[in-house]
């Protein structure tokens, strides 16, 4: 305990322990609670809810709405997180590194700045670009008329959160590959390797626990994330109803809290097997 002793360390770790106790182990264990009952946000289920053991999951495993908001998660997620977030995050990284430092410095700068700015002021500025109605990328394009969330809502959704959350990864790479030895890339280069089998040979060694946990975090960022109701709400006809959008209907505009704590415990299942499936990985590599 660093000599403080055994109250004393507690004590100082308390206040950070209570925190995460109200405000996520409270809240799971709820979840998890109203998911085994008919818990209404309205009624007479509001004020006294009654057992249902597990047929609120077994109505969700056979629930078309659901089946439908798992793929789209999962495209949602490997799309713009795994693949894009990942690849452009790392490629922003690696070719800042030999720019000038003011161009660094600003290229930086702007992208961190969709990354901080909050999710209603974004799919503002995303809704006013790809909106039929005077849309910005249908007036460069010369196509006014092509409803861009409504014709491509999960392709909208990808784009967007690429721009959005490339941010984090950049950062991370950006810290990963300066521990690379510059002497190990003079070296591939002297012996006649281009930049890709540079960085395929060399870099990817060095880096590969950065990508493992820079992955499991947006990862589990974006199959939470509740920014894609702000642009598609879900439409059009469920066809860009993620997982969280799923729930949010059905627990606020359906009322059905219980039928949807079960798939918020689903998803925080889903969540788990991903964090273990990426730690074993880590520890492999450890």
């Amino acid at each position: 305990m660093a000599g403080l002793g055994v109250a004393r360390a507690v004590g100082f770790v308390a206040p950070a322990l209570l925190l995460v106790g109200v405000f996520l182990v409270f809240p799971a264990l709820w979840t998890l609670y109203i998911g085994v009952t008919d818990y209404q946000l309205t009624g007479p289920a509001a004020a006294a809810p009654s057992a249902v053991g597990l047929d609120n999951f077994a109505a969700v495993l056979d629930d078309a709405l659901f089946t439908n908001s798992l793929w789209l998660t999962a495209l949602f997620v490997l799309g713009s997180a795994v693949v894009g977030q990942n690849a452009l995050g790392f490629a922003l990284a690696w070719l800042l590194r030999r720019v000038r430092p003011w161009l660094r410095r600003t290229t930086e700068g702007l992208v961190l700045l969709a990354w901080i700015l909050p999710g209603p002021v974004v799919a503002y500025l995303w809704f006013a670009v790809l909106s039929r109605d005077g849309g910005t990328l249908g007036l460069l394009l010369d196509d006014p008329t092509t409803a861009w969330l409504v014709q491509y809502p999960m392709v909208s959704l990808v784009v967007f959160n690429v721009w959005r959350g490339t941010a984090f990864s950049m950062l991370l790479y950006t810290s990963a590959l300066a521990a690379v030895p510059p002497s190990q890339l003079e070296t591939a280069r002297l012996v006649g390797a281009n930049g890709w089998q540079a960085v395929r040979d060399v870099v990817f060694p060095h880096i590969r626990g950065h990508v493992l946990t820079n992955t499991l975090l947006i990862s589990l960022w974006t199959a939470n994330d509740f920014t894609p109701f702000l642009l598609t709400a879900g439409g059009p006809n469920h066809e860009s109803e993620v997982l969280p959008v799923l729930i949010y209907r059905q627990a606020l505009e359906g009322g059905r809290l219980g039928y949807a704590s079960a798939m918020s415990s689903l998803l925080l299942v889903g969540n788990l097997v991903v964090a273990l499936v990426y730690l074993r990985l880590l520890r492999r590599r450890a």
